[in-house]
């Protein structure tokens, strides 16, 4: 679920932040680090268990039409369609995806239960759902993809579930694309046959990933003063304080990855933290940052002291 350039987010954010210099304690930024990156699971499981809670919704709000004094034939017949969607029965049913939100105590639609009646209402009054209900049975295929399209066109772009997320939990808003991204490709991709663990993905591909955060956070911060002489010798002619402070820590970041990860192609840490600078920085930053390391690249493989494993990693 999680790719390498959140991971380097992740890890600016945890740089920026940081207040103290090298030789400080850093135990408590690098916990907040990985608190951070695993709090993006629990994102994730909330997301997912919004769609279990709005069927439930449904549920009861045909249980009560059915239950109203001067109940009408709809009432009491009504199409069930949508509370029986086979997509959402196989959330409800999943024994792993329930172990987890038990184990990571996903229970914020119990208490803020407001939000999901607005997501119902949003769903109830589309067009799309309209277009669904106008028949009262379906397919596997057809109920995927009125989920897909729900998830993707009502729940993902939804003002107040944002501002309910950014309320909770401010790193979210980083992690949302992210989750949102990774929701979507498992409900696209699901099938009446998927396996328990399906609705659970890992959060890291592998252990590999996990150790790469630890040590792009603990190298770039070892060694801020030498990447710091690295900046300040390609920048003489610039005034310190027009550079951004994210520019700064990308580059500190960036250098470390060309100088201290040999598995890395130096094109894929040019072309991420590039990538990186258009979202979280200044316009001009993408610019200034590869100036900066196409030079420092160059003066490397002159020196010979970039040193890459593997074949294609220039």
């Amino acid at each position: 679920m999680l790719n390498r350039r959140h991971i380097r987010v992740k890890v600016m954010q945890t740089l920026y932040a940081f207040k103290g210099s090298e030789s400080d304690d850093f135990s408590k930024d690098q916990k907040f680090l990985l608190f951070s990156i695993d709090n993006m699971y629990n994102l994730y499981l909330l997301l997912l268990s919004l769609l279990i809670e709005v069927q439930k919704r449904a549920e009861d709000d045909l249980q009560k039409k059915q239950k109203k004094h001067l109940a009408t034939k709809e009432d009491k017949d009504p199409n069930r369609k949508f509370v029986n969607n086979e997509l959402l029965k196989l959330l409800s049913e999943n024994f792993q995806l329930k172990n987890q939100l038990e184990i990571h105590n996903i229970t914020n639609w119990e208490l803020d239960s407001e939000y999901v009646d607005v997501i119902f209402k949003a769903i109830t009054s589309s067009d799309m759902y309209k277009e669904y209900m106008k028949t009262r049975v379906s397919d596997f295929k057809e109920d995927k993809e009125f989920i897909v399209d729900v998830f993707k066109d009502i729940i993902a772009p939804n003002e107040k579930l944002y501002d309910y997320l950014e309320d909770k939990n401010l790193t979210w808003l980083d992690d949302l694309p992210t989750v949102n991204t990774t929701i979507l490709k498992l409900l696209r991709k699901a099938k009446t046959t998927s396996a328990e663990g399906y609705f659970t993905p890992k959060l890291y591909k592998d252990l590999d990933d996990k150790q790469y955060a630890i040590d792009l956070f603990k190298k770039t911060l070892l060694n801020r003063t030498a990447l710091n002489k690295e900046v300040e010798n390609k920048t003489q002619n610039w005034d310190a304080d027009r550079i951004a402070n994210v520019d700064y820590v990308l580059l500190q970041m960036a250098i470390c990855e060309l100088k201290s990860f040999p598995s890395i192609p130096v094109k894929v840490t040019l072309n991420e933290y590039l990538e990186i600078a258009k979202e979280y920085s200044t316009p001009k930053s993408s610019i200034f940052i590869n100036g900066i390391l196409d030079k420092l690249v160059k003066e490397y493989e002159d020196a010979g002291t970039l040193k890459k494993i593997g074949r294609g990693l220039m």
